[in-house]
């Protein structure tokens, strides 16, 4: 199954497996992935896993601030894909299809995502 993992602010490696249902993330204190973000609404991004296609899809739930995959505001449920980006307030979280187990798993699976994603520089 596949994973949400929180890449930057005070909660970094914090994770969420989603499994085969709808997850919900904001601010509040009842949600399985909690963000401690004033810019985060109570309710802000809904995760949906669609039974048909096997895939993950991303929703905006009405925020104040939106949702971003990949620097791109939701306008609509997207199918999220291995490595995008969601922004949500200041609050940055990557999508990975890996079933992750615990924080120490998800801060080495950020840093191999992070080693792939570094520029190289040609001289």
């Amino acid at each position: 199954m596949a994973s949400i993992i929180v890449t930057s602010g005070k909660q970094q490696g914090e994770f969420l497996p989603l499994g085969r249902r709808i997850s919900v993330i904001g601010r509040a204190e009842n949600l399985p992935l909690q963000i401690l973000d004033d810019l985060v609404s109570r309710k802000h991004l809904r995760i949906r896993f669609d039974e048909a296609s096997g895939k993950y899809c991303a929703e905006d739930m009405d925020s104040r601030h939106g949702v971003f995959v990949n620097r791109r505001k939701l306008d609509e449920a997207t199918v999220l894909t291995d490595g995008d980006e969601i922004l949500i307030g200041t609050t940055m979280l990557l999508f990975t299809n890996e079933d992750i187990e615990d924080r120490e798993s998800a801060l080495s699976h950020y840093k191999k995502y992070g080693e792939h994603m570094r520029v190289t520089r040609l001289e």
